[in-house]
């Protein structure tokens, strides 16, 4: 079995405190040797100085770093500032979004959809940057139709992205019909899984209802059925992931991202159980 490359997510701290608690947190996930560290972007730039903290910070300690750049409420002339800044402190890999508006924000800026904003990285800077883009097995939730939603997809990959992360899912077919229609279109871009540990029920619940991933419903009944029983919650979330990358692995998936929430427990759990911390 060939060992899939891994990529971790986190979000730029808000306090000191937070800094600090990160920086042991990727310590320990660094253990796993993932290729890249990515790092989120908030809602029109408003986590910009520290997303670039952050991103700055994992590169000095000698990690590849991914920073999210979101397009909403952007013009050309501040995102080619960002791209200016990304290259000179050495950044190679960036997860180009079209991000959510930020509350009370009426207008969009210059870029409306993700393609716009990959074009525009490669009419600046043509290959300087692997770029990544999202994906959504179980459809974008503002997509018309399935089939729209799957054409945005190839107008991003058409753009010049290189790679793409997938939405977080628990219905492993709802990825396998995705990838089978992406190679459908002629695509051959990797369809990177995303991976969410699952800690607290609730939490996830009010996640997945805002975002449109899918809780099968035998899933949400064994955890409704532990009621406040977190030990039993965080127990049965590690095996139903565990057994989702399993499944992925043997599918001969290009790679797994977890969405680490800044936490580092869960996903070094999940990779010891499945074997792919380096020499196991």
């Amino acid at each position: 079995m060939t060992r899939p490359e891994l990529s971790i997510e986190f979000f730029p701290p808000q306090t000191p405190e937070g800094a600090e608690k990160l920086r042991s947190v990727r310590e320990q996930l660094a253990t796993l040797e993932p290729t890249f560290f990515s790092v989120t972007y908030g809602a029109g730039g408003s986590t910009r100085e520290r997303t670039f903290a952050t991103v700055r910070e994992i590169a000095s300690a000698g990690h590849e770093a991914a920073p999210h750049l979101s397009c909403i409420g952007s013009t050309r002339d501040n995102i080619r500032e960002i791209l200016a800044e990304y290259a000179e402190a050495g950044i190679r890999r960036i997860v180009a979004l079209r991000g959510d508006l930020p509350s009370g924000v009426g207008a969009s800026g210059e870029f409306r959809y993700a393609n716009e904003l990959v074009e525009f990285i490669r009419s600046e800077t043509g290959d300087r940057f692997i770029i990544e883009v999202a994906a959504y097995p179980e459809w974008h939730p503002q997509a018309r139709t399935p089939h729209d939603d799957l054409l945005a997809f190839k107008r991003k990959v058409d753009a010049g992205a290189n790679s793409s992360i997938t939405q977080y899912f628990y219905n492993i077919d709802a990825y396998r019909h995705f990838v089978d229609e992406v190679r459908g279109l002629g695509l051959e871009i990797p369809v990177v899984p995303g991976i969410m540990p699952i800690s607290s029920f609730a939490k996830l619940a009010r996640f997945s209802d805002a975002c449109g991933a899918e809780i099968p419903r035998w899933m949400r009944r064994k955890f409704e059925s532990f009621g406040d029983d977190s030990d039993s919650i965080r127990a049965f979330g590690l095996d139903v992931v565990t057994e989702l990358c399993a499944r992925l692995i043997d599918d001969g998936v290009p790679g797994l991202h977890f969405y680490s929430m800044n936490q580092a427990g869960p996903t070094m759990e999940i990779c010891k159980r499945l074997g792919l911390q380096p020499g196991a």
